[in-house]
């Protein structure tokens, strides 16, 4: 005989009342983490996802069954069994259609979120008030076969050091699996377009720097082991998993923030559902002043128009996105006839 379902529990989250059905759903099998630990973890790490979600259209990454069942991305949010205070904003995607995408105000969105089956949160980087113009970017150093973790973190030092004579503060975070992510708040100023060429501009410095550690390759033919900085992350409506996030893993890992004088020695394997709340109890949010300051992006797209002048123009977009204006071909290098041998 199968055993009672736990009963449904109503809770105050932000000052609104947010129903949990189905508490003990296991979304986790392996740790055994249930639907309700999923709801506390978010609503205890409340201060920091919310620095991170505040106002940003936000894709949800839904799990209703666990992770090891049906995973779907929601980009819009249903009109009908919403609670009336949840809010939206409406996004354009690279085909020109719209979606009004959940745009959490408070942390009751995130919690009706998590009761929704959302396990990931993928924001954009724009804010409610103006989402064509990101203010922040975002610079994902995605470790390919043959390098590790340790890589990308030796990838984000050097990365600091560019910063630094640039005047600018990153703020480093795990990606909840085996890579880096360095986010810079930037001044709403600046298209997708332009922010995507700086962050292109910003990459391709760090490569020529340790060539034999990072590359700006897309095509996976070409990038070697070595770590891949993965430009196309800040293309119209390529989002990354937020800080403090869980991701879908065997672990239940989180996208942590860390400070750069711990990174050398983090484990990204210690920063999960269970232990992430304590460490923000504990330590505080290494990103707490992200918010701070908004940094001009005028030097980085001087150095895109350096690198055009040189001979190193635009780069491949993803294969959904539209052709755009001095893109490349993109075609396979390895079945490009029309490339030198």
């Amino acid at each position: 005989m199968g055993g009672t379902k736990a009963a449904a529990e109503e809770i105050e989250v932000a000052g609104q009342t947010v129903r949990l059905s189905s508490p003990d759903r296991v979304i986790f099998p392996k740790r055994g983490f249930t639907k309700a630990d999923v709801f506390h973890y978010y609503v205890s790490v409340g201060d920091g996802i919310m620095r991170a979600l505040r106002e940003r259209p936000t894709t949800l990454q839904r799990f209703p069954d666990g992770i090891e069942g049906e995973m779907f991305f929601q980009k819009r949010v249903p009109t009908r069994g919403v609670p009336p205070w949840v809010r939206t904003a409406e996004i354009s995607f690279p085909s020109g259609r719209k979606a009004a995408e959940l745009c959490p105000a408070d942390l009751a969105h995130v919690a009706w979120a998590a009761q929704m089956g959302t396990v990931v949160f993928h924001p954009w980087p724009v804010r409610a008030a103006d989402v064509d113009h990101p203010d922040e970017l975002r610079v994902d150093l995605d470790p390919q076969p043959g390098t590790d973790f340790a890589h990308a973190a030796t990838a984000a030092a050097e990365l600091r050091a560019i910063l630094d004579e640039l005047g600018v503060t990153g703020w480093p975070k795990t990606s909840g699996g085996r890579g880096m992510h360095v986010y810079l708040r930037i001044q709403p100023r600046w298209t997708f377009v332009e922010v995507r060429r700086a962050t292109i501009a910003l990459a391709r410095e760090l490569a020529r720097r340790r060539p034999e550690l990072v590359t700006t390759a897309w095509w996976k033919e070409e990038r070697g082991e070595r770590v891949f900085v993965d430009y196309n992350q800040m293309a119209r409506d390529r989002t990354i998993a937020c800080a403090y996030s869980l991701r879908a893993t065997a672990r239940a890992t989180v996208s942590t923030p860390v400070t750069w004088d711990e990174l050398p020695d983090v484990d990204p394997d210690d920063f999960d559902l269970r232990t992430v709340p304590q460490r923000l109890a504990q330590r505080g949010d290494p990103h707490a002043g992200i918010d701070e300051t908004g940094w001009d992006l005028t030097p980085l797209l001087e150095w895109a128009e350096r690198d055009a002048a040189d001979g190193e123009g635009d780069l491949p977009y993803p294969p959904d996105h539209p052709k755009m204006p001095g893109e490349p071909k993109r075609v396979q290098p390895s079945k490009d006839r029309d490339r030198p041998r």
